[in-house]
């Protein structure tokens, strides 16, 4: 199956297209259309970009990546990318993934918490904007091992895979972590990537086949 690529509009009104239930009522984007259509457009009040990523309505801010929309099977949810340096008091905000040290999700289960949250993920959205407009770079711990920019940044955008790549054995983590990492070009390693994603989707390590 084809991962939906061709719009915001074509997500919301089709799905993902990350599995068979592709434009039925069981793909997870159109479980949450409703909720996902009320959050985009607090994302474009905002003045961000809306554009395609992996799959995912992704909003974008001078080339930047600010935030995306996400569609999981209990919940939806506001991604913030850099999400790590927003002020969170109420601690509303939940990791997007085991391996994530920026991504932070802002998640909803209907459209009545999505109502009642609005002012609160309006202040994130702004906030993230804020952050990225005055250049502040958010610090975080070192990892614990080393990663390629290229599979990290898709880790961070894609909360099952990233929930996928922490179940791998550490072998098989290390061994999609050389395999991305062992290209010279970011070009060839945003394709390694691609490539690694059906194994760890599947528990395995690079090029392992049984």
């Amino acid at each position: 199956m084809a991962i939906n690529r061709e719009s915001v509009d074509a997500y919301l009104r089709d799905g993902c297209g990350r599995c068979e239930h592709y434009k039925t009522p069981r793909c997870k984007a159109l479980q949450w259309a409703e909720e996902l259509g009320v959050l985009r457009e607090l994302l474009l009040t905002a003045g961000l970009t809306e554009e395609m990523k992996w799959g995912s309505p992704c909003y974008t801010l001078d080339g930047k990546n600010i935030a995306m929309l996400v569609s999981l099977r209990a919940s939806c949810a506001l991604q913030f990318n850099q999400g790590s340096g927003l002020a969170d008091p109420e601690g509303l905000l939940d990791r997007a993934g085991p391996n994530s040290r920026y991504g932070r999700l802002l998640r909803f289960t209907s459209l009545e918490e999505v109502m009642a949250k609005r002012d609160q993920a309006a202040a994130f959205i702004a906030e993230a904007v804020r952050l990225q407009r005055e250049g502040i770079v958010i610090e975080v711990p070192p990892a614990s091992e080393p990663m390629p920019d290229e599979l990290a940044e898709r880790l961070e955008a894609d909360p099952e895979l990233d929930a996928a790549f922490a179940a791998l054995t550490p072998g098989r983590r290390r061994s999609h972590i050389l395999h991305v990492g062992g290209a010279k070009q970011a070009e060839t390693r945003v394709r390694r990537v691609d490539r690694c994603v059906p194994d760890i989707m599947a528990g395995k390590g690079f090029n392992e086949r049984y």
